[in-house]
């Protein structure tokens, strides 16, 4: 079929980004906006996300990720936004031509604008060279989050959870009510990679033992996982030999980090964060290929999926103002540097000619830290914005606020964190 379907924007992926990012292109005007996702319903991850938490900060009361999802999912359905269900992006291009399939065939969709939206995969066990057999039993956390939470599988009864991630200590809680024994969260880590609330609502509450700086040296067992060989390791993360001792369980749930799916960016030569793994992009959200932005999951991982919805309201108000060129002519383009006690920033990169206002950057720390001090400075020693945190965590995203007034002609601005008194 040569075909082709011409849109305004184009949103790939069905997720709480995707759906947020196609409500605020609508909302500022475009409405010849459509969503393109592979499942048949739209809400992503949030549909197996059955547990509370979600819509504090954005919908101003607390709901379940089905819930959450069910809400932006009749604000697109309101709006009669067309979603291509059961399809699946196989290719884009520079000049914003999407190629997709589903059962009716090839769909080819040139888009004035495109916006990313395809959320993130888990690592697996692959990824993690674990010595030991291959039996049954070894799950990533957001499978047995869904073999439990939507299909109504059980997928064990002793278990034991590799890395302390948000999804790894909400399964085991999961787990603990479904009648399974947790018996150890293991994190390779000397400090938690989840919320804290979700230490203390999910292990702390149901006596479930963290170990950190602890690995799984070692699986056990034919067809069906039989235990585990867990270890502590050095500064180097290196196995402790005299320290691993064997704990017998019939299951292995994984939650040892998420990668953005960027296999679709990567096909546009879109630049990509070696820190993130995910696009770079600008203040709006424009990728480095113009007209194409990108927000969520894909583009950073975040602890809430009301920041998401932050976020991806920023690039689909990119993307409107991009296809009614409502966008700002800017020569002045900043770089924004991770300095000392952070591991990125977001954005990469500022466009600062004719612009005015204010920009959220989102950064994390590399570790655990108590009282605070974030500072923004420029190139010549500056300082242009301060925040101070009473506390500060690898797990949870923090923000400082910089003016676009004040950068100047400055040509990189450098964000560090340190420790307050």
């Amino acid at each position: 079929m040569d075909n082709i379907v011409k849109h305004d924007v184009v949103v790939i992926g069905g997720g709480p980004a995707g759906m947020a990012a196609a409500l605020s292109v609508w909302d500022n005007g475009v409405t010849d906006v459509v969503i393109i996702d592979r499942e048949t319903s739209v809400g992503g991850i949030l549909k197996q996300c059955v547990h509370s938490g979600f819509g504090l900060h954005k919908l101003g009361r607390e709901l379940t990720g089905p819930e959450y999802a069910a809400e932006y999912a009749k604000r697109v359905f309101e709006r009669n936004i067309k979603v291509y269900s059961d399809t699946m992006v196989v290719d884009i291009n520079k000049e914003k031509l999407v190629i997709a399939t589903n059962r009716q065939g090839i769909l080819k969709i040139q888009a004035k604008a495109v916006i990313l939206a395809m959320g993130c995969r888990e690592r697996s066990r692959g990824a993690l060279n674990i010595p030991g057999t291959r039996p049954s039993g070894i799950f990533s956390a957001g499978t047995a989050q869904k073999l439990i939470n939507c299909e109504g599988y059980s997928v064990g009864s002793k278990v034991v959870i590799l890395g302390s991630g948000d999804i790894g200590l909400i399964m085991a809680r999961r787990m603990t009510l479904e009648g399974a024994k947790v018996e150890a969260v293991c994190e390779i880590m000397p400090y938690s990679g989840g919320l804290t609330r979700n230490i203390v609502q999910c292990l702390e509450d149901y006596g479930i033992p963290l170990y950190l700086s602890h690995t799984v040296a070692q699986i056990h067992g034919k067809d069906r996982l039989e235990g585990v060989t867990i270890a502590q390791v050095d500064e180097n993360r290196q196995v402790i030999e005299d320290t691993k001792r064997y704990i017998p369980c019939d299951t292995l749930l994984l939650s040892v980090g998420l990668i953005p799916e960027n296999e679709l960016t990567k096909m546009a030569d879109i630049a990509i964060d070696p820190v993130t793994n995910g696009p770079v992009v600008f203040q709006d959200r424009q990728t480095t290929v113009e007209g194409i932005f990108a927000c969520g999951n894909v583009l950073q991982v975040h602890d809430l999926v009301d920041y998401v919805s932050d976020e991806a309201e920023i690039a689909g108000r990119g993307a409107a103002c991009y296809v009614t060129e409502q966008q700002k002519d800017s020569s002045l383009v900043v770089d924004v540097k991770p300095g000392d006690k952070i591991r990125y920033v977001l954005p990469q990169k500022l466009n600062v000619n004719n612009s005015q206002g204010k920009v959220d950057l989102y950064m994390r720390v590399t570790e655990p830290m108590g009282r605070t001090v974030f500072t923004v400075c420029d190139d010549k020693g500056n300082l242009l914005s301060k925040a101070v945190k009473m506390r500060a965590m690898p797990g949870e995203m923090e923000k400082i606020t910089v003016d676009l007034s004040q950068i100047g002609s400055a040509e990189s601005i450098v964000v560090k964190g340190e420790a307050g008194k």
